[in-house]
């Protein structure tokens, strides 16, 4: 073996480093749950007084969006398939004003504590009760994947077995989650925010630096068709400029700005400028770290360009890639895959609490409130055991999570089924005043249902082998020249043949990531297409359907559950201008449905307190 081989092990000082992280996630929970001077009632636990700070709450929407997935899949994305990916994160430039203009005002102008309560307003408690049973479905789905990411990165470099590691971060997450609630979260964020940030920008540094510098890695990407943008119109196609842009439009705006886990942070702010000025810095946070995400995939390529671990058997899926990439180029000093492994860690520590917290929020108050007599002491204790049976899903979740190939793609068709109605029936609320609860309600199932169909048919395409994408191709050629002795005695030891793989062309009718040629089927279209094609079908049933059932013209229509700029279109009566024109007060707690306490219930606690 040569001298030079890095271990692919973790030192003293990485594990130093990863226990200060995990550490300081810890005690920020303690403090928040044992020190803190907030009251311990529910708008402290999940809206914290409404009086968060712009830059932390800016802060924790990153860090939320970049869970471990981002970290690691992304990367592996570029690798195996190109730059096209970039198109995804340079779509949340529309998203940003999209939030700001269009669906933050509404929520801050009705005083919703919880974005699902904006569609009970405006249209009735199923169409809320459907779209919260959407929610609470996504997070089962996706917390276990969330925990197992990190879990993986740290197999990869440690040799620990992967389950034991899910058991013992999962633990600290629910630890300081369950205890110092929304600002616990926040402000973990921010720490774990900036582990992010020095870790992704040192890898892109470092690993441009090791690759032979920024010409020889696009010279590289290049070369290997890493660099090859597609503007081509066909939905087949993987990934493209329309996909990416159009499908990542719809799932940012799904994820940041209707969905609980974003919106509790957003609305906890004092006032709607606060809102705005947040969500700006947000946007810009996001889209520098996530340029760097994704170039990491390109040098990570240029770096191995003739020489793939993959191939030499050295590393077994591409999901695996980032942490060895690390290893590789940052082994050799102290403590700098343990600042890589933290940044995996953080990310993902910080979705999963923020997932946590607000699933918490919503199952009591949506399915636990209405069943008993509310107390803010006896909400918070339900609130905290929701949160530690969660965890424990997480847990036993990991177990399935690892049977996954692709990751990213998992992730991104499951929430398919029903991020598209989601989006379609809070964007149908806000823009088009017709359409009532009857609508609203038959819009989602048919979506929901559609995309079922869609998605599962697309499933038994690529069990049948009618789509397969194939990676972009690599080889096994150059590792000597190049001086990767890692692989090349990986190669030696395996017996791996240096043959350069060749992308079969399709003899057999075939969709493959960059082409097709079988007839076209709704069923092969890119998974990036689903939420476009989930929103777009509540709105080709709700708009007929809205004349079929056509609004009660008796009702009265209150300006401000639409969008600022559908409001001048509005038919408004002199009562319903004189509703538009009545300025915005602060809510008080009693006011905010969701954290009503009723005043006799108060009475009794007081006169209790007075008998002890």
């Amino acid at each position: 073996m040569s001298s030079d081989t890095p271990d692919l092990r973790f030192g003293i000082t990485d594990f130093v480093v990863f226990t200060v992280m995990l550490s300081a996630s810890a005690g920020i929970g303690v403090y928040f749950g044992f020190f803190s001077k907030a009251k311990n009632t529910t708008e402290e636990y999940l809206r914290g007084g409404k009086k968060m700070q712009t830059l932390p709450i800016a802060i924790s929407l990153v860090a939320s969006q970049l869970s471990g997935i981002a970290i690691m899949s992304i990367p592996a994305e570029s690798y195996s398939f190109g730059f096209n990916y970039i198109f995804v994160v340079l779509a949340m430039v529309p998203v940003i004003p999209i939030l700001i203009y269009i669906i933050v005002p509404v929520f801050y102008e009705n005083n919703v504590s919880n974005c699902y309560e904006y569609l009970e307003m405006r249209f009735n408690k199923r169409t809320r009760q459907l779209v919260t049973m959407a929610f609470v479905l996504n997070s089962f789905l996706m917390l276990p994947v969330y925990m197992f990411i990190p879990s993986l990165a740290f197999s990869q470099v440690t040799g620990m077995n992967i389950h034991l590691i899910n058991i013992m971060v999962s633990s600290i997450c629910i630890f300081y989650t369950m205890l110092g609630g929304i600002k616990a979260v926040v402000w973990t964020d921010v720490v774990q925010g900036g582990v992010m940030l020095l870790s992704v920008v040192t890898v892109g540094v470092m690993g441009t630096v090791r690759s032979g510098g920024l010409s020889t890695v696009l010279e590289n990407a290049a070369e290997g068709g890493r660099m090859d943008l597609d503007y081509r119109l066909d939905p087949r196609i993987r990934l493209s400029f329309w996909s990416a842009m159009t499908g990542g439009i719809f799932m940012w705006t799904g994820h940041i700005g209707l969905n609980q886990s974003c919106v509790q942070r957003i609305v906890s702010l004092p006032s709607y400028s606060h809102a705005k000025k947040s969500l700006i810095i947000a946007g810009l946070g996001f889209i520098i770290i996530s340029l760097f995400n994704t170039f990491a995939g390109i040098i990570m390529f240029a770096r191995y360009y003739g020489c793939d671990p993959l191939l030499a058997g050295l590393v077994s899926k591409p999901d695996k890639m980032m942490p060895f990439f690390v290893q590789d180029i940052m082994g050799h000093l102290a403590g700098m895959p343990g600042v890589f492994i933290s940044c995996v860690f953080s990310a993902a520590l910080s979705s999963l609490s923020a997932t946590l917290n607000s699933l918490a929020g919503v199952v009591y108050f949506d399915y636990i409130k209405p069943h008993i007599r509310h107390t803010d002491a006896r909400a918070n204790g339900i609130m905290k055991l929701v949160i530690i049976a969660m965890g424990g899903y997480c847990i036993l979740g990991g177990f399935i999570v690892q049977n996954f190939n692709s990751i990213l793609q998992t992730v991104v068709t499951i929430t398919g089924v029903n991020t598209g109605a989601v989006v379609g029936i809070f964007l149908l609320g806000m823009f088009v005043p017709r359409c009532n609860s009857k609508v609203a309600v038959s819009s989602i199932l048919i979506s929901v249902v559609g995309m079922v169909w869609i998605i599962a048919n697309g499933q038994m395409n690529f069990k049948a082998g009618l789509i397969k994408y194939e990676v972009l191709p690599n080889s096994l050629d150059q590792c000597e020249a190049r001086g990767l002795h890692t692989i090349l005695d990986a190669i030696n030891q395996t017996a791996v043949s240096p043959i350069t793989p060749k992308l079969p062309g399709p003899v057999a009718p075939v969709t493959t990531a960059f082409d097709s040629n079988r007839d076209f089927s709704l069923y092969d279209i890119s998974f990036y297409w689903y939420k476009v094609v989930g929103a777009l079908l509540v709105f080709f049933w709700a708009v007929p359907m809205s004349y079929v059932w056509p609004p009660d013209p008796n009702e009265k229509q209150n300006p401000k559950l639409y969008s600022p700029f559908v409001r001048k279109f509005l038919n408004l009566s002199s009562s319903e201008q004189e509703m538009e024109e009545v300025p915005l007060r602060k809510a008080t707690v009693c006011e905010i449905p969701e954290l009503r306490v009723d005043a006799k219930e108060k009475e009794t606690e007081v006169e209790n307190g007075l008998e002890h």
